[in-house]
């Protein structure tokens, strides 16, 4: 959830955008809370992908001369973007220059790329919700498929680059799509709305924040901020078809937004959006069963804080959380393999409302997008201290909700 205007909840963008969602046809197409007291996901306010996991491993060779970057932003909002943000970034100096716009998409508030790296992915975060594909090569939108929920506030694609995951934040549903050779979307094959448990307090209903494949890739898992649960299915790679193995708890009324996994794969880390804690996770692989541990800080006080997503370097050393409200990233050093989570520091982020944050290929540079400030802040990472260093002033970018680095 991510509040967008100072009052608006995440729990009033689905109502806001209905009217609005009337008259946006085509859309495009990876996080909110819906409490009273918690600003939740509305225009102008998200939820991760995204970078939606960890750097690419430190082998990877060092990218040469300019790379793409992509930005997702409210088209609903004042002040919003036009469509889907094109820019480009020098690996060394963390320098983005903008490069133009790719129109034709709504409210394109997260964003994926296929594993070929051929396609990009964006969610139409509004009433009818929808997911669309754009051909990266000339930019050419694909088309948009249904995803059957309102409010679509996350997206991944599978490993296998067969199928679209997404996560209807209003509706709290999880939806599958068919991918094909193309690049294409088909029509959805499974759609599973979150009907029990009951809502935690202060939540009304079901409120799917986020839909990933484990780094096994046996299992796939739903967080849900309204349930206070973390939903694992299990994937038919054939047909598309989801069947629930288990599900895990949070503490009541925590709020969960975001799960990161560690490299090692035994262990992930969970945002709470509602309390302003994270909390280490125990994965049983052969299972799909996850187990929350207790709530930990977020090291940001006791101000008005709703942290957003994590970040798990690809050598499993360090991990960083965005903090909207207290606009900062807090570093955590990761220790017993992945069992544990150290608070090191927090960094003031530089901008307001950091909603998502994405590392670099090679995990050299942090981009963190900034929704109430509309700019995107980029950090140099450490390579052995994890320390963050900015890296120049931030890029102007209307109502940067997302951030993807190529």
């Amino acid at each position: 959830m991510g509040s967008a205007n100072d009052g608006c909840s995440r729990r009033g963008f689905v109502g806001v955008l209905a009217g609005a969602a009337s008259g946006l046809v085509g859309c495009s197409t990876s996080s909110g809370s819906s409490s009273a007291s918690v600003p939740s996901r509305t225009p102008g306010s998200p939820g991760a992908a995204v970078s939606p996991g960890p750097a690419k491993t430190p082998s990877a060779p060092a990218p040469t001369g300019p790379r793409p970057l992509y930005l997702g932003t409210y088209t609903s909002a004042e002040g919003g973007g036009n469509g889907i943000g094109v820019a480009r970034y020098d690996p060394d100096s963390g320098r983005i220059t903008g490069t133009g716009t790719i129109t034709g998409v709504t409210n394109p508030s997260y964003l994926a790329v296929h594993p070929d790296g051929r396609t990009l992915y964006a969610v139409a975060e509004q009433d009818a919700g929808a997911v669309t594909a754009v051909r990266l090569s000339d930019r050419k939108v694909l088309g948009s498929r249904s995803t059957g929920g309102a409010g679509p506030c996350h997206l991944s694609v599978h490993p296998g680059g067969r199928w679209l995951l997404s996560a209807n934040y209003g509706s709290g549903s999880v939806t599958v799509h068919p991918i094909d050779s193309s690049g294409a979307l088909g029509e959805r094959r499974d759609t599973v709305t979150h009907s029990s448990p009951a809502p935690g307090p202060g939540q009304e209903g079901p409120h799917a924040h986020q839909f990933l494949t484990s780094p096994d890739g046996g299992h796939v898992l739903a967080v849900d901020l309204g349930t206070d649960t973390v939903y694992s299915y299990r994937l038919n790679e054939r047909t598309g078809a989801l069947t629930e193995v288990s599900r895990a708890r949070t503490r009541a009324g925590a709020g969960p937004r975001h799960l990161t996994f560690h490299p090692g794969g035994r262990y992930a880390y969970l945002a709470n959006e509602a309390d302003n804690t994270v909390a280490v996770c125990a994965y049983d692989r052969k299972t799909g069963r996850l187990s929350v541990g207790a709530a930990q800080s977020t090291g940001t006080g006791s101000g008005t804080n709703y942290p957003a997503q994590l970040l798990v370097t690809a050598n499993g050393s360090y991990a960083y959380l965005a903090n909207r409200g207290h606009n900062s990233l807090t570093r955590y050093a990761v220790e017993a393999d992945g069992a544990r989570l150290r608070l090191l520091d927090t960094v003031a982020v530089n901008g307001d409302f950091p909603r998502q944050i994405a590392f670099s290929p090679d995990g050299t540079l942090l981009f963190a997008a900034n929704q109430r400030s509309s700019s995107v802040s980029v950090f140099h990472v450490g390579t052995t201290s994890g320390e963050l260093r900015r890296a120049g002033e931030p890029f102007a970018s209307p109502v940067a909700v997302c951030a993807l680095p190529l």
